[in-house]
């Protein structure tokens, strides 16, 4: 009788499902987190403003999920804005539409979390945990949320009107006026006394109408309402007898011009109120700051702090390790161990195709499954092997390029022939997978490689190297990515450089790999 292959059986069915299921961050995977460095949780609850970098699939969501469960444990106001909803919304607009939606968050937090008894196992189960506070004042919680309410009403009114437009009032003044007369006459002596009369009575009526016209500028509302969202937020303080918590997740689906304008907004009305904004966002997707008169936006080192979650190839000892951990809480989960479903050097090109990031390990080793699985008993054996995770993660190049025309949008077309020229280069010239770039070439250069970078179409693998016969020359290395030289466009004798071994520094600093 055929022994079933462990690629068929349920287990790896159920690992398989948890995989794909945690492709994208929900509240529910909360209980899979792992922390990508020492301290990065303890610093995204602390009481301090952060920007959260990392390329899509890095964990930026998962830790603000993670972030807002700890705190709504410890009873800790927090709202939770996805901002991927407002991508091509334009300013004022954005503002207004994340103000809402961030007034409403808060609004639903002070009706729930705020005021729930530890005993109420239905809610609290979904954080894992039960509270670690007493509940606050009910009668003040529903007063707060029910101004929250209020003001994001007046915001959404707002919202849906034409910005400048001109309004006109009319307003009306009746005046009315009366004269009265009257006749009397008197009878008798002084202890009889009759008196009869008539009353004559006559009015007039004249109205009159003003005008008034104005242009309803909505910028000048928001300025103008500031001071009142700060009193809310310092009374929540008080309510809550510490600090709130704003996590805005994915700022770089918003217009780049825009980016510094919403900052800068909530910047304001959180200093010194008790509002700490915990932003997470792609580094070169993003603009942060506008020096100006006044400055718009937040100063790293300054205003606001950064925590960066890139665990790259440079630093692949770490990124191996946490990618470990990670891939362990899932095998484990299904009771199976990583050895039962990869075979010898899988795991370390599942590392390599992935860049580093979580999302794409994790899609490529489901889609290895199933490549392996297809292909059923042969001379490779019944698990993952390394060309199952080289013909899976070929397939990765049509969504990375689809999410580079979505995320890149008007820049997409000089990002995209940049790509076409580095993958010529290394395939036709360098025929290897790294290649070299002159840490001296001009900004606008090396900005649209570190664009490619961020969209995880080329990955770091080191900040600088020399090359031997170029003394005094310092050069970035980067890699190609595994989806251009595999599956499909597998090229016959193509040099892949297993760069982060200790004996491979001297296979990249060589001549024939300089592209810039």
């Amino acid at each position: 009788m055929k022994q079933q292959s462990i690629l068929e059986s349920e287990a790896v069915a159920k690992l398989e499902r948890l995989i794909e299921e945690a492709t994208r961050a929900t509240a529910e995977g909360v209980a899979r987190f792992v922390e990508p460095a020492s301290g990065t949780l303890q610093r995204a609850i602390s009481r301090q403003h952060h920007l959260i970098f990392g390329r899509r699939g890095s964990g930026k969501s998962s830790l603000l999920r993670k972030a807002t469960s700890d705190l709504t444990v410890d009873r800790r106001p927090i709202a939770f804005v996805d901002l991927e909803s407002f991508k091509g919304h334009e300013y004022p607009d954005v503002l207004l539409s994340v103000l809402i939606e961030t007034f409403s968050g808060f609004a639903q937090w002070l009706g729930s979390a705020a005021t729930a008894p530890a005993n109420r196992t239905s809610f609290w189960s979904r954080f894992w945990s039960k509270p670690t506070r007493p509940p606050f004042n009910r009668n003040e919680a529903n007063a707060l949320a029910a101004d929250l309410r209020k003001a994001e009403d007046d915001l959404r009114a707002l919202l849906y009107k034409e910005d400048r437009a001109e309004v006109e009032t009319k307003s009306s003044l009746r005046d009315k006026a009366e004269d009265k007369g009257k006749v009397a006459a008197s009878i008798g002596d002084t202890h009889l006394k009759f008196e009869l009369g008539a009353e004559d009575q006559t009015s007039s009526e004249s109205t009159s109408e003003m005008s008034r016209k104005f242009v309803e500028d909505k910028t000048q509302y928001l300025l103008r309402h500031i001071l009142d969202y700060q009193k809310l937020f310092r009374r929540m303080a008080l309510l809550s007898a510490g600090d709130a918590y704003l996590f805005l997740d994915d700022l770089y689906h918003l217009r780049r011009k825009d980016q510094p304008q919403v900052i800068d907004y909530f910047h304001r009305i959180g200093k010194g109120n008790g509002l700490w904004l915990k932003i997470g966002t792609i580094r070169h997707r993003t603009q942060w700051y506008v020096n100006g008169d006044p400055p718009i936006g937040a100063k790293i080192g300054d205003d606001i702090q950064e925590i960066d979650l890139d665990l790259t190839l440079e630093k692949y000892r770490n990124t191996s390790a946490f990618l470990s951990k990670v891939l362990d809480s899932f095998v484990g989960e299904c009771g199976l161990k990583r050895k039962d479903v990869l075979a010898e050097g899988a795991f370390d090109r599942l590392v390599l195709a992935s860049g580093g990031v979580t999302r794409d390990f994790l899609g490529i080793l489901r889609r290895s499954i199933g490549v392996a699985r297809d292909r059923g008993d042969s001379a490779r054996g019944r698990k993952i092997g390394v060309e199952d995770v080289n013909n899976a993660a070929g397939g990765y190049d049509a969504s990375k390029r689809e999410e580079l025309q979505r995320d890149a949008q008007e820049e997409s077309q000089a990002l995209v022939a940049e790509f076409e020229k580095i993958g010529s280069f290394a395939k036709d010239r360098a025929n290897a997978n790294v290649f070299l770039v002159d840490k001296q070439l001009p900004d606008a250069e090396m900005e649209r490689i570190e664009e490619l970078v961020d969209l995880r179409l080329v990955h770091r693998v080191n900040s600088g190297t020399t090359v031997r016969d170029k003394p005094g020359k310092k050069y970035a290395a980067f890699m190609l990515d595994i989806s251009q030289y595999t599956a499909s466009r597998k090229k016959r004798d193509f040099e892949i450089i297993e760069f982060w071994r200790d004996d491979a520094i001297d296979l990249i600093r060589r001549t024939k790999l300089i592209y810039k």
